[in-house]
């Protein structure tokens, strides 16, 4: 009985829309406002998904000024303006990347534009051990020290990535400011764009990480081999004392 009934519906609208243009030209809009919303479904990429937005916008504004549906209208043509300012940020964003992309220190040189800079006075905890991570870092001037290994770093590097790929999203290591400081910092949704929107980007990105994963397995080893060339000195001394004292 429903189905009769949505059919029925459907029919007699099909038909009132035929008979005219600007019912057609609404029912038309609102078809393909819908189809853009099911493409944008599949979409990976920030900048072809907002092109789909703003076009199944303009296809439902259409559609509410035509039918009418006025909360539909009011809905869609404020959507319009968020979803080009959004669409104009991306295209800066990905301008921007590129226009640098044959830098040296590819990096450093894409995420400046996009960092905020802050000072800091000597011995202030930047972030601490267990706390979640959701800012990247890149020190300016100064020196940021990790307290718990003694290892430092120096101006010009990116640090802080590594809580964004750990699974529970916490850092490991506590960072404070050995003298003045002063540290640019990016947030996640922001970096999350760039690699998002730029391949090489997001290569160099993964190229860090794996770097330092590499550098704290080199200094773990290190220590074990330190370590073990201690005890091994300790047993070399130990059996040298005994040796001395029977004879």
């Amino acid at each position: 009985m429903l189905i009769a009934q949505l059919t029925d519906h459907a029919s007699r609208y099909l038909s009132a829309a035929l008979s005219s243009p600007a019912e057609l030209f609404a029912l038309v809009s609102v078809v393909i406002a819908g189809g853009l919303v099911l493409v944008s479904s599949f979409v990976k990429t920030m900048i072809p998904l907002r092109w789909l937005a703003i076009g199944s916008n303009f296809g439902f504004v259409a559609y509410g000024a035509l039918h009418p549906s006025i909360p539909m209208l009011l809905l869609h043509a404020a959507l319009v303006p968020i979803n080009l300012y959004r669409l104009a940020e991306m295209v800066r964003l990905t301008r921007r990347v590129r226009a640098v992309s044959g830098s040296g220190d590819v990096l450093a040189v894409w995420l400046k534009p996009y960092m905020r800079s802050k000072k800091l006075a000597d011995g202030t905890v930047l972030f601490r051990k267990d706390d979640i991570g959701d800012r990247m870092y890149l020190l300016a001037e100064g020196r940021i020290e990790f307290v718990e290994i003694g290892v430092s770093v120096t101006p010009g590097e990116i640090f802080g990535e590594l809580a964004f790929f750990s699974p529970n999203r916490t850092r490991a290591l506590t960072a404070r400011c050995i003298g003045k400081c002063t540290v640019l910092s990016i947030d996640e949704s922001t970096l999350k764009q760039l690699y998002y929107q730029n391949p090489a980007f997001g290569f160099k990105l993964i190229r860090l990480v794996a770097g330092r994963l590499s550098a704290d397995v080199q200094r773990l080893s290190a220590d074990v081999q330190r370590l073990t060339t201690e005890r091994e000195a300790q047993r070399a001394d130990q059996v040298a004392t005994k040796a001395d004292a029977t004879d």
